[in-house]
């Protein structure tokens, strides 16, 4: 058999030797909204959890904030914010009372030309001296609001507060701590400081035994101290609308909804599990994975945490992941460098940071993954991973060492959108 598999843009191939293919892991086909406007206005229009759509409940003289994701976010935001903002000029908002805010939680800010795609040129342009760029550690644009009663001290971005009516928007994704993406995550992590995130995060670790918390599942909502944490502290401010969108398998918008804050989410997450969890009868000796165009390891981590989820503790992993913009910054690098799981633990008892989390993850499934990427050695050797210079590499290398291990006719997956696409064993 020959396979196919996405490498950052593009694609790649390789022959499989042999083996037992249990099937492709894959997203849903759902077919794009064909009107992608007249949907999105009908959302807003017909809320749920509200009484009243977006443009009904402003009035004119209002200011308002609309918070968008970065570019590590696929959302359609090109095709929600000018349905927004068109409708509330309808509805006498002018354009100089609209302010954009990048809801970047921890990321990078994005660069010009990425806002421009995000947004689209016309409203880019339209809009620009109203963009602002959320920074979780300008200290001086940040405002406490109050705390959860798990003890996160919630302090957010003090522009995107400075309006009369906030809306965020969003996709909706399986989420591996936070259960699923969208809704309150436009505010934590989006607008939050770097020490609200470190603080909700940390709830991913089992407070008492060195492990991973097990209440902390993805797909999961309720009972999930990290989703839990996170909408409690979106309500210690007003977030008066959102609009939240599921993408198919090529990024385009196959649904929408639009509403209050947690009511118009749930809706939304149940459609995005329909979409992204697949059901599997069994794990496999061998999962080949690849993260698409994810721009660094950290992004392309989620590709891996689900890819782990179909494989069996003693399997294999061929992981395809570019990571064209390197591991994704010096902080996360700092937590590789404790070289494992044990010593990030320790630290991450002393002190809870977003980046800590991620890498304790990673270097518990690397042992078992031969990477094809562009990153450089030693950032794979950092891994923890196996670097392969071809996916018929890191195949042939796959199955030498399940043959090793008496395992001469391995079963395996293939998971080509592993980023979005959650197996659940059954």
């Amino acid at each position: 058999m020959n396979l196919v598999m996405p490498y950052g843009e593009g694609l790649v191939q390789a022959p499989m030797p042999h083996g037992q293919p249990l099937g492709t892991i894959e997203i849903q086909e759902a077919p794009p909204l064909p009107r992608v406007v007249e949907a999105i206005r009908k959302a807003i229009n017909n809320p749920i959890g509200s009484d009243r759509g977006l443009f009904d409940l402003v009035n004119p003289g209002e200011r308002i904030t609309i918070l968008v994701s970065d570019e590590f976010r696929l959302t359609g935001a090109e095709h929600v914010v000018p349905v927004l903002v068109n409708g509330l000029n309808e509805a006498g908002i002018p354009d100089a009372a609209i302010r954009i805010v990048f809801a970047t939680g921890a990321h990078r800010p994005p660069t010009e030309s990425e806002q421009t795609r995000i947004l689209g040129e016309v409203m880019w342009n339209r809009l620009r001296s109203q963009l602002h760029v959320h920074d979780p550690r300008d200290r001086a644009n940040l405002a406490y609001v109050g705390s959860t009663s798990r003890g996160t001290p919630v302090e957010l971005n003090r522009r995107a507060l400075d309006c009369d009516r906030l809306v965020a928007t969003g996709a909706v994704v399986l989420h591996y701590f936070a259960g699923f993406g969208g809704g309150r995550k436009s505010i934590v992590p989006g607008i939050a400081s770097i020490e609200t995130i470190a603080h909700n995060h940390a709830m991913n670790l089992d407070p008492y035994q060195d492990r991973l918390n097990p209440a902390v599942q993805i797909g999961a909502l309720n009972g999930n101290p990290v989703a839990e944490d996170m909408l409690e502290a979106a309500r210690l401010i007003r977030v008066d609308f959102i609009v939240n969108t599921v993408l198919d398998r090529h990024g385009r918008i196959a649904a929408a909804f639009a509403g209050e804050l947690d009511a118009a989410h749930r809706a939304a997450a149940q459609c995005a599990r329909e979409r992204f969890a697949v059901a599997i009868r069994g794990k496999a000796d061998l999962v080949i994975a690849s993260a698409g165009p994810a721009k660094n390891f950290v992004q392309s981590h989620k590709a891996l945490f689900n890819a782990y989820q179909a494989v069996k503790p003693d399997g294999r992993i061929v992981f395809l992941a570019q990571c064209q913009e390197g591991l994704g910054g010096e902080q996360f690098t700092q937590w590789l460098r404790l070289g494992s799981p044990e010593h990030i633990f320790a630290e991450l008892r002393k002190h809870s940071e977003i980046n800590g989390q991620t890498a304790l993850s990673t270097l518990q499934k690397t042992p078992i993954t031969d990477m094809v990427t562009d990153l450089c050695d030693a950032d794979v050797e950092l891994l923890g991973a196996r670097k392969a210079h071809s996916l018929a590499q890191a195949i042939a290398r796959a199955l030498d060492a399940l043959t090793a291990a008496g395992q001469t006719d391995p079963t395996y997956y293939l998971m080509p959108s592993a980023c979005y696409t959650v197996p659940f064993p059954t």
